[in-house]
């Protein structure tokens, strides 16, 4: 990559190719207008070209413009392009400006680079459906909204790509909203993320207010200028801009949207719900680490919901059966040893596993994608079975995934990124660290059952379930590419490409390798089980009412239906009759009988309404005669 920046620079266009920056978001943007505006009269395969072609062509760009930043600007090093003054208001003066930093970079290379595989996948995949248009519509402008999340230099900017990802991530949740329960599910996730949105917005006004600025570089300066470690306002912003990021990120305790999000397309589950949308939460802590410094409890409580996130995800995803939402619940999981790592600063580490899990999750679900349509859209994976010897490479990208997830030493990536958190959870020292290291060996334990568990029950065995498909080539080529990415990008130097950005110590080498040897042990300890399980029963790893209790989200929803769903249902009963409503009612009523009575004077008999016509021009030079007399 360093190559290609020296070449542009040698030719004299290093600056000018920086400047396209804003191209990066606005391609996908003119795919989403093209389609809306003139969609409808093109063909199928020029509306996947278009669709998936305009990504393609951001991701070309945004890595020609990755290597040119690399090469011209140091690991501290920021490249901003503002495009113009978004609204001037007293004090508030946002813009739209793009920030391209190593961070920034990172999470644009993901989302357009695993955003162009996923679309590829998915004009395969979706070739049938009759949504075909409207599902690529709701994908270019998910993308668009993503890039300006990740490339805002405002924290008002920022929110706008967030707030936009939300009304995608609805839209494509329920994009067969045809069936109720795809809608209440696109509703679910809607609520649940608007609770940690809501959230956002207060700690946005608590920056706003007490320092005056949205910027996000003038933020964390005038942050660190007039607030001690450990004051209030530093506090409350922090813990409010926390709970945007639990929301989107699907952690405890908002965490109950994203299994029930799997009713989308599974490439939306691929893109949205595994590679990007989820690690908003992610991107948004690591952003304003500074702010959180600020506020050392808030970073302790970070790590405490990251591991008791990833230890209580893990565990439901054992007990379930869906594929998909195995995997849900592996995202769950996953993220939060993202979360945890940020907990104890370790930026370079949080955004390593990051990056792996992108590649990973994206070609698991993939994989599960291409089962559940051979399968003739079969998603329980008790019904699956020997589908090794009739789909090998989707087999193969399985099992790509699955060892990754499960930190299969030296040969994944998921091994080096996940190590990587745990030795530098431990290196933050005391018991905290030596907590956050042992939820995370958990999780590697939980991790390792769960994920081979999937790989026996559904390529191993005889099979159940009759193929009635076969994937097509653009299936198969991003399955191929994410296998080698699942493999190869534990190749990637994450500490040194996002050098700077870490607030951690090194582990020690004394204890680095027994650490790493208890937490590779740990995770083929969970492969063995898995493996016992399935060769010696129904591939059950827990007692029958602890795999339901598991399977059913830990109980999470029944608690929250009791505790706000039902009650909010018992008020509306209770106040919908009441003067207001009843008044609004009346109006309606008394309306609608005015509008039965004028309707029963059109009769259609031209003699009535000429009568009626040549009466009411009486009456009104009648009342104008008796008004001017009385005046």
């Amino acid at each position: 990559m360093t190559a290609l920046g020296t070449f542009f620079d040698g030719i004299g266009l290093g600056g000018e190719v920086l400047g396209l920056l804003w191209l990066v978001p606005a391609l996908p943007l003119a795919a989403f207008l093209v389609l809306v505006l003139g969609g409808k009269w093109l063909p199928r395969r020029a509306i996947a070209s278009l669709g998936a072609g305009s990504v393609g062509l951001a991701a070309v760009l945004a890595v020609v413009v990755a290597a040119v930043f690399l090469t011209d600007y140091p690991a501290d090093g920021t490249f901003s392009q503002t495009l113009w003054t978004w609204l001037s208001s007293g004090g508030l003066q946002p813009t739209m400006t793009f920030h391209l930093d190593r961070l920034s970079l990172v999470m644009m290379l993901v989302c357009t680079g695993v955003g162009f595989l996923i679309l590829v996948y998915a004009a395969g995949y979706m070739a049938e459906d009759p949504g075909y248009r409207r599902f690529f519509v709701y994908m270019d402008l998910f993308l668009f909204f993503m890039l300006v999340l990740v490339l805002a230099d405002d924290l008002l900017l920022l929110f706008l790509g967030w707030e936009g990802v939300g009304l995608c991530s609805y839209l494509l949740i329920g994009f067969w909203y045809r069936d109720p329960a795809n809608g209440l599910a696109a509703r679910k996730a809607f609520i649940v993320t608007r609770v940690g949105d809501a959230a956002f917005i207060a700690g946005l006004l608590v920056l706003f207010t007490e320092l005056g600025a949205t910027g996000i570089g003038e933020l964390m300066d005038a942050a660190a200028e007039h607030w001690p470690v450990g004051s209030v306002p530093a506090v409350a912003a922090a813990m409010l801009l926390l709970g945007g990021a639990v929301g989107k990120s699907a952690q405890l305790p908002l965490q109950v949207w994203l299994p029930d999000a799997m009713a989308g397309p599974t490439p939306v589950s691929a893109l949205i719900h595994a590679a990007t949308m989820v690690t908003a939460g992610v991107y948004l802590i690591a952003r304003l680490l500074p702010l959180y410094e600020l506020a050392p409890a808030v970073l302790t409580l970070i790590g405490a919901i990251g591991a008791l996130t990833l230890v209580l995800a893990a565990f439901a995803a054992i007990g379930s059966h869906d594929i998909k939402r195995i995997l849900a619940y592996s995202t769950i999981s996953q993220v939060g040893y993202m979360i945890m790592a940020l907990g104890v600063g370790a930026v370079s580490a949080a955004m390593f596993h990051l990056v792996s899990h992108a590649f990973f999750k994206a070609l698991l679900f993939l994989c599960a994608g291409a089962v559940i349509q051979s399968l003739g859209g079969e998603h329980d994976v008790r019904r699956m079975g020997g589908l090794w010897r009739r789909r090998p490479l989707t087999f193969i990208g399985f099992l790509a995934g699955a060892a990754s997830l499960a930190a299969v030493p030296l040969v994944t990536a998921g091994y080096y990124s996940k190590e990587l958190i745990l030795s530098e959870a431990l290196a933050s020292g005391g018991s905290a660290g030596r907590l956050l290291w042992l939820a995370g060996t958990v999780g590697a334990l939980l991790t390792g059952m769960y994920a081979f568990r999937s790989v026996f029950m559904v390529f191993l065995g005889r099979p159940k379930t009759g193929i009635t498909d076969r994937p097509g080539l653009s299936m198969r080529l991003p399955i191929l590419v994410l296998a080698v990415l699942a493999l190869m990008g534990g190749l990637i130097d994450m500490p040194t490409l996002l050098g700077g950005l870490d607030h951690v110590r090194n582990p020690e080498q004394s204890t680095q390798w027994l650490t790493e040897a208890i937490s590779v042990a740990a995770g083929l300890l969970g492969i063995l089980a898995a493996y016992v399980a399935f060769a010696t029963g129904p591939g059950s790893l827990l007692p029958r009412w602890l795999e339901d209790f598991a399977g059913a989200g830990l109980g999470f929803d029944w608690v929250y239906d009791r505790l706000f769903v039902q009650p909010s249902l018992a008020l509306v009963r209770v106040i919908r009759n009441d003067p207001v409503d009843q008044s609004l009612e009346g109006l309606g009523r008394a309306v609608g009988r005015a509008h039965r009575w004028l309707s029963a004077t059109q009769t259609g008999r031209l003699r009535w309404y000429a009568s009626a016509t040549a009466m009411g021009g009486v009456l009104v030079v009648g009342a104008m005669m008796l008004l001017s007399v009385q005046s």
